[in-house]
């Protein structure tokens, strides 16, 4: 006769997370001096649902959370961060920068930049990404100036699809957003270490994951291919992509909504280039001038 013990089952993600969350709560309760009691009335839920919130019991929805972050006097973000607490430090910066304009926030990234950015690689100029949204013109402004510059081509989608042995259709459907991420992120890692020569055509939503952004600013010359929203849509087709026409009177409503929201992200990029109503030769022409003199290179956000 065995006496084998039964393993217990390993936590799940959600259960470590409420965990985390509800021992949040009570700390930063605790730290304004506020009993439970007081928090649960300024907030106005029960006292009891409380208790099972802190102890990590408790599932709510994101207005109570809003309604407890507000009564301990934070931002909600702050409350439901995930992962492990950020240094004082950080929360101290994050506070600073929200007080700032705009225009000073693009001057305090630029000094941090200049301070603790690693210096940029000495090959960057001849490592050349393209973003923005799809339909754009980024493969076939990628491969002209690949085989003019004598440099490889590579399209990071594929360069995700090879190394996953899946589409990217299926990376989604199975995995989710994340995972694409992490994927899209070992993708360019992976590019980067093996190329110090290339020019890269990126994903439209590569700009979405901040990390991969910075990475990607701080390690190739970026450039923005824009295009106009209906040659956007008209491009996409010509491709065979019917997708955009499945909900056919938002079609454009969407597509401009992405663009716009996207529109500070892609002006992030060294230059800026609109291919719309030219020849893909005459795209290239006008490309190879913007970056010819490094130092004479045009901000996407001024073009």
């Amino acid at each position: 006769m065995t006496n084998d013990r039964v393993k217990p089952l390993p936590p799940r993600d959600s259960d470590t997370y409420l965990r985390r969350l509800g021992e949040r709560v009570r700390t930063l309760r605790s730290q304004r001096g506020m009993t439970r009691k007081a928090l649960a009335q300024h907030a106005r839920v029960s006292e009891r649902y409380l208790a099972q919130l802190e102890i990590g019991k408790g599932n709510c929805s994101i207005v109570l959370l809003r309604r407890i972050a507000r009564a301990i006097g934070l931002p909600v973000t702050q409350l439901v961060h995930d992962g492990p607490e950020p240094p004082l430090d950080l929360v101290l910066l994050s506070q600073f920068i929200e007080r700032l304009s705009p225009s000073e926030l693009a001057t305090a990234r630029g000094l941090l930049t200049k301070h603790f950015r690693e210096p940029a690689p000495a090959g960057r100029h001849r490592r050349i990404a393209l973003i923005g949204l799809r339909g754009g013109g980024k493969s076939t402004l990628g491969r002209l100036l690949a085989e003019k510059e004598g440099v490889p081509f590579i399209e990071l989608d594929r360069e995700i699809e090879r190394r996953s042995g899946a589409t990217l259709s299926e990376i989604f459907d199975m995995f989710g957003q994340e995972t694409f991420r992490r994927a899209e992120r070992e993708a360019f890692d992976e590019v980067l270490r093996q190329h110090p020569e290339f020019v890269l055509a990126t994903s439209g939503s590569i700009v979405t994951d901040p990390g991969t952004l910075e990475m990607l600013l701080a390690s190739c010359l970026t450039v923005w291919v824009r295009a106009e929203p209906d040659e956007h849509m008209r491009r996409v087709m010509a491709q065979g992509d019917m997708r955009p026409m499945a909900n056919s009177p938002r079609a454009m409503q969407d597509l401009v909504s992405i663009l716009r929201s996207r529109e500070p992200l892609y002006a992030q990029a060294d230059v800026a280039l609109t291919t719309t109503g030219k020849t893909p030769e005459q795209n290239l022409a006008e490309l190879l001038r913007l970056i010819a003199v490094p130092d004479n290179r045009i901000r996407a956000r001024s073009a």
